[in-house]
């Protein structure tokens, strides 16, 4: 179904709970939902286009503190790519992704960051649902670090998700996460018959543990070194 519709977010500007909350992560859940997110007035264009011309609903989340930026915007009625970010800035030592307001901000930190000898690359990802997962990899295997900025909550926010994307696709470990103790990690035999009491009793009761014949398998955490693959 097409439907575009047009929303204002973010805060900054001193208004009540109601008016000053960045709630775009709610609508990533949404199947067959689209959620684009414009930081320049090129983009404000180009992706509302994009959003009027699709065929399937498109929500555009626009940034209260952008409605009185300026800057140049094409001529041409040519759409945007949903689903393609943009590198607003080359680096080579870290990577920061966000999107909307928030580019604006990250542009400003990477040139402080380069006073200081860092050189910090800005992925603005333009679009949240579809999300260019690829472009944020591509910059996370050459700088080896990841910032995510966005103004949302921390606990089911886009940084989450973009974070929660890198750990599964961009990294790698030469060790397990877990190695398999074939004895309890109790010492003493009243806690070892403990133990297995539990388990064989009250398996779901036994946490990090299984019953199998009467004894104990304990799963603990090792040592685990992540590298970034070639």
């Amino acid at each position: 179904m097409p439907l575009v519709v047009r929303t204002p977010a973010g805060g900054g500007r001193c208004y009540g709970a109601t008016h000053s909350q960045s709630l775009e992560a709610w609508f990533l859940h949404v199947p067959g939902l689209k959620v684009v997110a414009p930081a320049t007035p090129a983009d404000a264009k180009s992706l509302l286009t994009a959003a009027i011309r699709d065929d399937n609903p498109v929500l555009c989340v626009e940034h209260k503190l952008l409605y009185a930026t300026t800057g140049p915007v094409p001529e041409s009625d040519a759409p945007a790519t949903i689903g393609r970010a943009a590198v607003r800035r080359a680096g080579t030592d870290v990577t920061l992704v966000t999107y909307s307001y928030y580019v604006g901000i990250a542009l400003t930190a990477a040139e402080e960051l380069a006073s200081a000898g860092i050189d910090a690359e800005v992925v603005d990802l333009r679009s949240l649902v579809p999300m260019d997962t690829e472009t944020v990899l591509a910059s996370v295997r050459k700088t080896g670090r990841l910032v995510c900025i966005e103004e949302g909550t921390r606990t089911g926010g886009v940084g989450a998700e973009i974070a929660a994307r890198v750990a599964e696709h961009a990294t790698s470990t030469s060790t397990p996460r877990f190695a398999v103790s074939p004895r309890p990690t109790c010492r003493s035999r009243s806690a070892r018959r403990s133990n297995r009491r539990i388990c064989r009793h009250r398996p779901h009761r036994a946490h990090g543990a299984r019953a199998r014949a009467g004894r104990v398998t304990v799963m603990r955490p090792v040592s685990c070194r992540f590298s970034m693959p070639t």
